[in-house]
């Protein structure tokens, strides 16, 4: 069984960073592609960023440069630094965990609002 529990969700003001983080329970998260999405209301779930287990790093284009993916294999951790944040990325953000051997797992998300 595998657990995702995402912490760092709040409310900023537009221009202001967030640290999202991500802990993950269960022995798959180093050989798991990990990932973060997001699901603003009345849209569908988009991927945000990603990194594999090799530390090879994916991003959307609309947060490219301003958010940071990064994993602790040693503490089955992964993070998602968000700077200059936008009110359009208003949204639930969920942390996601992907093995070619286990299948696919969500954690239950953390509010992130931008407004001022």
């Amino acid at each position: 069984q595998v657990q995702l529990v995402e912490s760092g969700g709040g409310l900023v003001q537009p221009g202001g960073s967030l640290r999202l983080s991500c802990a993950a329970s269960g022995d798959i998260f180093t050989r798991s592609t990990m990932g973060w999405y997001r699901q603003a209301p009345g849209k569908q779930r988009e991927l945000v960023a990603d990194t594999t287990s090799g530390g090879s790093t994916n991003y959307a284009d609309s947060v490219k440069g301003r958010f940071t993916i990064s994993r602790d294999n040693a503490r089955n951790m992964v993070y998602l630094q968000m700077n200059n944040l936008k009110p359009e990325e208003t949204a639930v953000y969920y942390c996601n965990a992907v093995s070619a051997r286990y299948g696919e797992f969500w954690g239950q998300g953390t509010q992130v609002t931008v407004s001022s």
